[in-house]
């Protein structure tokens, strides 16, 4: 079993991508299972797939639009946010530009300058149709 719990987590290590402190990419990037940036990217950042989860140091940059499911941001963002699942606003996250989520949790001295608005639901669900005896007993 233990060795199991090792081969796993080896499994999830290596699908994701790690930009580092002082490395600057100009230009989109796209990217699949995780990715921990450091450095700076000049560009869009587009997570491909539902699992893709993208974290933004507090040494990262991003100068350009995020379109992500999953985020976790404690840097600098300048340019639109969109994050279609769960969104993590770290307290030295500062984001200059318009904010898409669908959950969100923001911590204490995050920053955002700029619209925030909730993304709703794709199919919204349908209440129950009343019981009829509620009917009757509930005087009009």
């Amino acid at each position: 079993m233990l060795n199991r719990k090792r081969n796993d987590r080896n499994h999830t290590s290596h699908e994701t991508s790690l930009i580092a402190r002082g490395t600057l990419i100009r230009g989109d990037l796209r990217f699949s299972g995780a990715l921990h940036l450091d450095g700076r990217i000049e560009g869009t950042v587009l997570g491909e797939g539902d699992d893709a989860m993208f974290t933004l140091s507090e040494y990262g940059q991003v100068h350009g639009e995020i379109r992500v499911p999953q985020a976790v941001i404690n840097g600098h963002v300048t340019g639109d946010v969109y994050v279609s699942a769960r969104l993590e606003l770290a307290p030295q996250a500062r984001i200059d530009g318009d904010l898409r989520y669908h959950t969100l949790e923001m911590a204490a001295g995050a920053q955002v300058n700029g619209r925030i608005s909730r993304q709703a639901e794709e199919a919204q669900r349908e209440l129950p149709a009343p019981d009829a005896e509620l009917d009757e007993a509930v005087p009009a």
